[in-house]
């Protein structure tokens, strides 16, 4: 069978390959399109398999909202160059992905992979044919999920930084403090909603760095245990989301502003991604 432009063209839209490759494909295939299909998508393991111990320290992150805003969902796909993360197929394929993680009701990037990008390859699948397509490794980063009352979300420009807020009201007040709150969570990178959300062996280390911060600025051995306290509680308030001064007022912290916002606004949960 002659391998024509316009079957060319197919595999390529089909795809996302390059012109070349799709024509040797076609051509190694004798023309069948689902052959060459097959051929693109074994030629991206091969690649994979080339690339596996490559850095992917580039990328794109999305988030968006769905069922009227009462969900939230971010997602990560990291790459290996700057050159591959700002072309436009590159985060039409994210966006994709996203879309396609919301269709699939999944909260885990293991979910994900092994659920169905459309009715022919899994997630897992398109993936290992992007690479192929791409010529770079790919890696599936984040998946985090939110439901809440209202859900608002913030995509930092450039798409290196994303946030999603899970808030306790649903209405104009509390969507628009919430998009100032995910843009505080964005810029200020909390690990935790509040103090009882911090880890133990977080906690465990400040004190353990607190005191002996202590000790070697000549404090006495006996108060050494009192100022590491203290500074863990500095620690809280500038690392901890509601707590936190909040960024447009340092006076108050997010959550007095919440409150004076709408009374008893407050935020169920948050997820923050960045690349970088």
């Amino acid at each position: 069978m002659k391998v024509t432009a316009s079957l060319v063209n197919e595999l390529r839209k089909k795809t996302g390959a390059g012109m070349m490759d799709c024509k040797k494909a076609l051509v190694e295939a004798e023309g069948d399109m689902e052959t060459a299909i097959d051929l693109l998508r074994k030629k991206g393991q091969k690649v994979a398999a080339k690339r596996g111990d490559n850095e992917t320290k580039e990328g794109l992150v999305i988030a968006k909202t769905v069922d009227g805003n009462k969900k939230g969902i971010i997602l990560s796909l990291s790459c290996e160059t700057d050159f591959v993360a700002k072309n436009s197929d590159y985060y039409a394929f994210v966006d994709s992905l996203v879309d396609a993680a919301i269709a699939n009701g999944v909260n885990s990037v293991e979910d994900f992979v092994a659920s169905q990008f459309d009715d022919k390859l899994t997630v897992e699948e398109k993936l290992t044919e992007q690479i192929g397509v791409i010529g770079e490794k790919l890696e599936l980063t984040n998946l985090n999920v939110i439901e809440a009352e209202s859900v608002v979300v913030y995509n930092h420009p450039g798409n290196q930084i994303a946030s999603i807020v899970g808030l306790t009201k649903d209405s104009d007040t509390a969507t628009d403090a919430g998009r100032q709150v995910a843009m505080q969570i964005a810029a200020m990178a909390p690990i935790a909603l509040n103090k009882d959300q911090v880890d133990q062996s977080t906690i465990d280390r400040e004190l353990e760095v607190g005191k002996e911060l202590a000790i070697q600025e000549g404090k006495p051995a006996e108060m050494a245990d009192k100022i590491a306290q203290g500074r863990l509680n500095k620690f809280f308030k500038e690392n901890t989301l509601l707590s936190q001064p909040f960024i447009k007022d340092n006076k108050k912290s997010v959550e007095q502003f919440l409150n004076e916002s709408e009374s008893g606004l407050t935020v169920k949960d948050f997820k923050r991604v960045a690349l970088k």
